[in-house]
């Protein structure tokens, strides 16, 4: 219906009172939108608190599971003779298993199993091998674990380097990222599992790394064999949980080893830098309660935040992060070379 105006006021009247409906209209949608992301999004919190709690707190009141009868009475463990590997062992000795040490150096080997036989009273067997050596070593090790009923896998292994682009890598550096980072892992599974399967229990731990969830300039080959790490995991987990398997992706953030020593010093231990023993004692309560995790709350926190950030602002930030960490790098290489050319 048309409306007659002969005035102008009564016109201007007349089209603020439309322009309110509509900003009325406007203002009720977005006020719906913001309802939807407001719950959705204490939602989200509500439920990373559950799981923070149910995968971090409430394992540290429960008695420690019996290990032997949960999953057998052997572990192998690869990578042992320091850091995570090594601490993870002497956790899993702690629960009266008895361990499978594979590593490339012999006499560090050596030491680490008479050490936990007689800290532990366990039994042990090592094993030498070199995973950055490509498929020649597998059949050796299957042949020498094969009497062995392994119920806990623990691929431990693995190798990184100082932030350098694609271009500037060393191929050999390469190919012991993927044999090392990728088919140790692969292949260990792979020979463990059949017997596992057969007696219907048994876990395989996957040591992946925080930094699989994002890419990381400068660190690219490294993060994606992490992130086929990560992947290979998930998928195993659903492949076998209906056969009484648990299959762990372990994703630590920094922790103070050896491989996480960038220049001359390794971290110094702190609430968001665990020692390896710490780490390794926490993550093992987190094995059967949780198929990814980063084994360590204040990690938890970490990746969470980690997660939030933008792609563009994640790859600006790596960047920046990982040149200054090369240019240090670079310096301290060359103060040592002029120390030892003047000695």
């Amino acid at each position: 219906m048309a409306v007659a105006v002969d005035r102008v006021d009564m016109l201007f009247n007349e089209m603020i009172l439309q322009l309110r409906g509509q900003l009325s209209s406007f203002s009720d949608a977005f006020a719906i939108v913001g309802a939807i992301y407001t719950t959705q999004k204490t939602l989200n919190i509500v439920c990373g608190c559950y799981r923070a709690i149910s995968v971090y707190g409430l394992p540290k009141l429960r008695r420690r599971p019996d290990l032997v009868s949960r999953y057998g009475p052997w572990a192998l463990v690869t990578g042992c003779t320091d850091g995570i590997g090594k601490a993870y062992a002497q956790e899993l000795a702690s629960c009266g298993m008895n361990i499978i040490l594979i590593s490339r150096s012999n006499d560090k080997l050596i030491k680490c199993a008479k050490d936990l036989e007689s800290q532990f009273r366990i039994q042990t067997q090592v094993v030498t091998a070199d995973f950055s050596q490509g498929g020649a070593i597998y059949a050796m090790i299957e042949e020498e674990i094969k009497d062995k009923e392994i119920g806990i896998l623990v691929n431990n292994v693995g190798v990184m380097y100082y932030p350098e682009c694609l271009h500037e890598m060393n191929l050999d550096r390469i190919f012991q990222l993927i044999n090392v980072n990728i088919t140790a892992a692969t292949i260990m599974s792979r020979i463990v599992l059949p017997q596992m399967v057969e007696r219907k229990k048994g876990a395989v731990v996957n040591l992946t790394a925080a930094a699989s969830i994002r890419p990381n300039p400068q660190l690219a080959v490294y993060t994606a064999t992490k992130t086929y790490l990560d992947f290979l995991t998930q998928s195993l987990q659903y492949e076998y949980e209906d056969k009484g398997i648990t299959v762990q992706s372990l994703m630590p953030c920094y922790v103070a080893t050896k491989m996480t020593k960038y220049g001359q010093n390794v971290p110094s231990p702190g609430y968001f830098i665990p020692s390896a023993s710490l780490y390794a004692r926490r993550a093992l309560s987190t094995l059967g309660v949780s198929s990814r995790t980063t084994g360590y709350w204040p990690h938890q926190l970490q990746l969470w935040i980690a997660e939030m950030i933008p792609d563009r602002m994640w790859l600006w930030g790596a960047n920046i992060v990982n040149s200054a960490i090369k240019r240090r790098i670079v310096q301290q290489k060359k103060r040592g070379t002029l120390a030892s050319s003047s000695s």
